[in-house]
This record gives C-alpha cells, sequence and structure tokens, in this order.
C-alpha cells in the first residue's frame, strides 16, 4: 500500500491553479469549490486535503443515503402511530459481555468540558479556561458559512500548532495559549447536513466529512504529539439515530487510519445521544465504535428536541412548557440514567449534560442564584455517576470543577466505581413515559422571541448566542421551533395561566407581532433595521406553521448563507 504521502500529496507551499490569469484552488478530478477564492483558505483546501476528503465522499456516500433513508422510514413508522424502542434483533449485543477499548490516559479525566464554535478568540479562551476538555464545535454551536469554516479550520490548525493568537484591536491586548490547555475535542456536522461550497462528482460532499476530513488530515500528526500522547485526534459525534450511522463512523476511522498508517483504534470519539431512537441504541452504538469510543453524552436540549419530533404525529404525547421539562422529568431521569450505566458496563465515559449560563455581571445577587442553580444540576450529575459535564462558558468552569472534585477525589472518573446496577432494569416504558406539566402563553412568547432571535443572528453568521442570561445553540432554537409547532397543530389550550385559550393561527400572529416589537424595544431601532430579524421573522413563523414538520431548521435556513463564486475552482 502507499504511504499517506504518496497517496495524498501536500505541497509545502501550495500554488494556486492558474487559468486564463484567473487565480482558484488547486483541485483534483470531480471536485468543484463554490467558495470564495482566499489566499489563507488554499492552505487548507490543499489538494491533498481534497483527494483525502473525495476519497471519503465516494467510499461512503452509498452507506450515508442508505441511513438517511432508514431515518426517513421510522419517521413514517412514528408518524403512523409507532413508538421506538429497543431492537430485539440486537439484544445479544444489549446483554452480551464485551466492553470497548481502554480510554486513553490523554483523556481520562474529563470532569468538566467546555464548547464553543471555532471562532479564533473563543478557541483560546476554551483552551485556556482550565477545563479539562474543549470541545470545538462545527455544528450546532456554528452558523456553516464558508468564511466561518475556513477560518475555523485555519484556527484549529494554529491552536494544534501552537501557534494560534488573537489581537484584540478595541482593547489593545494579544491573546495567546497558556502552557497548559484543555485537551480538544471536534464535533463534525451530523450526517444530513452537506456541504453547498464543495461538490464532489456533482453532488453537494456531505458535511462532517469535510470537517472530518480536513482537520484530520491537516492536524492528525502534530496532535498526537502535542496533545494525544501517542493517542488521537479526538471527536465528538452528533445526531446519531442508529448504530448503522455509527458503524459508518467507525469505518471512516479505520479507513482513515490506514491512509496514515496509524494504530486501529488511535481516532477516539464520544457519541452524543441527543435523539430519542438514539437511547434504545446505547449498546448498539458502543459496539459498531468499540475501538474508537470514548463514552456517550447526554445532549439534553436536541434530546427534547427530538421527543417532539419523534412524536410528532402523537396528538397524546404533547410537551409542556420547556422551562418544565427538566432532570427531574421521569423521562429525562431514566435516560441518563440508563446512559450511566450502559458507559460504565462498556468502560467508557458517561458524560453529563450542558450548564448554559452565562455570569450576570451587572447583578451578584442573580448571579449568584444562576449559579446555585448549575451547581445543584452538576451535583444531581456527579453523584448520579456521570463522570464530567458541558459548560459554555469559562466562568462556570471553577464552580463545576468545585463540584466534582469534591464528590470524585483524585479519581480522573467514575467508570469502575459507578456501575449504577439499578438502571439495568429501565425499559421502554420508563424512556418514553410522558411529561408532567402546563401549557402556558408565556412559554409561546418566550419560543417565540428565542427562536426569531437565535436565527437571525445564525444568518449573519454566529451560532452561539447570549439571549435572556443563556448562552443559546440550534438546539435552543429547535425547540422553540417544534413546540410551537406542536401546539399551534393539536390546539394545545394554554391552561397554566388559567386562560384556557388554545394556541391557533390568530393567537399566533399577535404573539408574533407583539415579540417582534419587543425584539426591536430590547436590541433598539437602529441594531433591529440593520439585522436580519424581520426574514428570521419569515422563516420561522414559516416553520411553525408549516403542515408539514421540517426535519431541521437549519437546513431551510442554510440555503440563505450559502454563497457560489464564478471564480473557485473546478476540474469535472
Amino acid at each position: 500500500m502507499a504511504s499517506f504521502e504518496e497517496t495524498f500529496t501536500q505541497p509545502k507551499t501550495t500554488v494556486p491553479k492558474k487559468s486564463s490569469g484567473i487565480i482558484g484552488y488547486d483541485v483534483p478530478e470531480g471536485l468543484d469549490i463554490r467558495g470564495r477564492y482566499d489566499p489563507e483558505f488554499s492552505k487548507i483546501l490543499t489538494r491533498g486535503a481534497l483527494q483525502f476528503v473525495a476519497s471519503l465522499q465516494r467510499e461512503f456516500r452509498n452507506h450515508i443515503k442508505y441511513a438517511m433513508e432508514c431515518r426517513r422510514e421510522a419517521k413514517m413508522r412514528y408518524n403512523n402511530g409507532s413508538l421506538p424502542g429497543f431492537d430485539p434483533t440486537t439484544k445479544y449485543i444489549r446483554e452480551g459481555e464485551w466492553v470497548c477499548a481502554p480510554v486513553p490516559q490523554a483523556v481520562a479525566d474529563r470532569r468538566v468540558e467546555i464548547t464553543g464554535p471555532v471562532d479564533r478568540k473563543m478557541v483560546i479562551d476554551a483552551l485556556n479556561s482550565r477545563a479539562k476538555v474543549f470541545m470545538a464545535d462545527f455544528e450546532d454551536a456554528l452558523s456553516p458559512s464558508w468564511e466561518n469554516l475556513m477560518r475555523g479550520h485555519i484556527n484549529l490548525r494554529d491552536a494544534v500548532n501552537r501557534t494560534i493568537t488573537f489581537h484584540d484591536q478595541a482593547r489593545n491586548k494579544v491573546y495567546k495559549l497558556n502552557d497548559q490547555t484543555a485537551k480538544l475535542f471536534v464535533r463534525p456536522r451530523g450526517w444530513h447536513l452537506p456541504e453547498a461550497h464543495i461538490f464532489i462528482d456533482g453532488e453537494p460532499a456531505t458535511g462532517c466529512l469535510v470537517d472530518f476530513g480536513l482537520y484530520f488530515f491537516h492536524n492528525y500528526a502534530n496532535f498526537r504529539k502535542a496533545q494525544g500522547q501517542g493517542s488521537g485526534p479526538f471527536f465528538y459525534l452528533p445526531k446519531m439515530e442508529h448504530s448503522r450511522e455509527a458503524r459508518i463512523w467507525s469505518n471512516v476511522f479505520e479507513r482513515a487510519e490506514k491512509w496514515v498508517r496509524i494504530e486501529k483504534g488511535s481516532i477516539r470519539a464520544t457519541a452524543l445521544i441527543e435523539t430519542l431512537p438514539a437511547v434504545f441504541q446505547m449498546n448498539e452504538i458502543l459496539y459498531e465504535l468499540r475501538d474508537h469510543s470514548v463514552g456517550l453524552n447526554c445532549g439534553r436540549w436536541d434530546y427534547i428536541f427530538s421527543y417532539i419530533k419523534t412524536f410528532q404525529g402523537h396528538p397524546d404525547r404533547l410537551l409542556p412548557d420547556r422551562t418544565q421539562v427538566g432532570m427531574a422529568q421521569h423521562f429525562m431521569r431514566s435516560y441518563s440514567d440508563l446512559l450511566i450505566h450502559t458507559c460504565h458496563k462498556r468502560g467508557v465515559h458517561a458524560m453529563g449534560g450542558m450548564a448554559a449560563h452565562i455570569p450576570i455581571r451587572d447583578d451578584p445577587a442573580a448571579n449568584e442564584a444562576a449559579l446555585e442553580l448549575v451547581r445543584k444540576d452538576k451535583l444531581r450529575e456527579v453523584t448520579a455517576g456521570h463522570d464530567g459535564t458541558w459548560v459554555t462558558h469559562p466562568g462556570l468552569v471553577p464552580a463545576c470543577m468545585e463540584v466534582f472534585t469534591n464528590n470524585m477525589g483524585n479519581s480522573p472518573n467514575q467508570i469502575h466505581s459507578m456501575k449504577r446496577q439499578d438502571a439495568s432494569i429501565l425499559d421502554e416504558e420508563d424512556l418514553l413515559q410522558r411529561p408532567r406539566g402546563v401549557c402556558t402563553l408565556e412559554c409561546l412568547r418566550l419560543n417565540t422571541r428565542v427562536g426569531i432571535q437565535y436565527l437571525a443572528a445564525w444568518l449573519t453568521g454566529l451560532g452561539c448566542v447570549p439571549l435572556y442570561n443563556f448562552m443559546e445553540e440550534a438546539a435552543a432554537a429547535e425547540i422553540s421551533r417544534v413546540q410551537n409547532w406542536q401546539w399551534l397543530k393539536y390546539g394545545v389550550e394554554l391552561d397554566g395561566n388559567g386562560l384556557g385559550v388554545k394556541v391557533n393561527l390568530d393567537l399566533f400572529g399577535r404573539v408574533v407581532e407583539d415579540e417582534m416589537a419587543r425584539i426591536e424595544s430590547e436590541v433598539g431601532k437602529e441594531k433591529f433595521k440593520k439585522g436580519m430579524y424581520k426574514v428570521a421573522c419569515k422563516l420561522f413563523t414559516g416553520q411553525c406553521t408549516a403542515p408539514v414538520l421540517d426535519d431541521f431548521m437549519t437546513l431551510d435556513a442554510y440555503n440563505n448563507i450559502v454563497i457560489h463564486h464564478p471564480i473557485g475552482s473546478s476540474r469535472l
């Protein structure tokens, strides 16, 4: 077999392709880059890197298409009244005595992880935050414009090489990495998202293969030396619904390892359990990734979104106010407990959920009250058996670290000390128990206000948005959208306020009008006028009132941020 360097030649200095005096990317056969040309981007989009991405796309695209077709078939079954559940054909996996490969020493301790987009300053701040891990996000925390994606890869390359700096001109301050930094994990996009700026053989590339391929190609060697202690790189895998999707990732990892001639199992990943169907596939997902897994994560906001989406055809399973659907709900607590039991039985990390609070600088009392809620949530997680947790802001790292350290002591994790055998009896009824609570007009208003503002920011290139003392990502907007859609479809009665009115198009129209006025008042007339609020409102309300629920809001909105340039590069 030819070596990696022989198969994928990466020149030290990239020479752009020239045709009739026009400069473009140097692309291999069958590729068409429709994003803007930039000399800096060409150092990421080298011919060798593009060959690597194209080879992944060509080998796995039919497997991906089949997995997406299986998702559509499952959706039809759920819409026709079926419920998700454990697969009887894989009972032997669930009851088997297998374990995953040992967790690498480099990532044994993950008690606090910080997440965020691949923005340059965010990368520096997160790596310097004293968290154990930074998950750099190409998915829910990123608006996937061409500029954001390419600059994100530049930022991660510089971070791995420890050359990353950022000059804040307003403060005249230069930011750089500390001597000791968090371990870097990267989250690519989900299987369902395309990369419409890169076409391979006439089709848009699969977004996650672009994200994984470019990052792995440029950084695997330096990462293993500097951060991985001989293992890695490390990844987070989002939005999976079935173990067949994990099998594709396992095959992608093994193909990449063979190409660069590193040991099988070097690449490690944590899978997010953030869809309702996936909770019934946790053993199977770990089994498919057993040579590459370092655990599962409770992606609880997306999990709530998925609960509504999965039961969109079930009027008897309406979700109450989103603020009432926390970990005290039986179906949510069962999901968390079963995840811990499953992971520890298989010898890997069971990661807890997100704390999305932002420190409230101008109100110490409110800030302390918010911090106390975070501490209680993290105490629940660590005493339940989670090995670590997520935060979105560096200001939350010390409080969460203290809670986990006070309960775990010097142990890097609880994999062998908290087996949670009591959770082994949890069944479909526990995982699907109807949530309890009321529906209120205030929730309808909050959903509308958050959804519109998040989408307006996303359309201008921001995927991680501070709103009402929370750092919101796409999941928050998705919950807002699908809950509004569900309440409108089934004419939910707003019983929480004692109003007794039902949600209909007229009421929703008045709510949208009121909330747009409130948004304008909160952000100011000038920002409102210059922003994308009216476009976002049209998109969001259209999604909420559509006769058929779209799977993902960002798929529809994506067309608004794709910009094709005539001077790119193509070789068809």
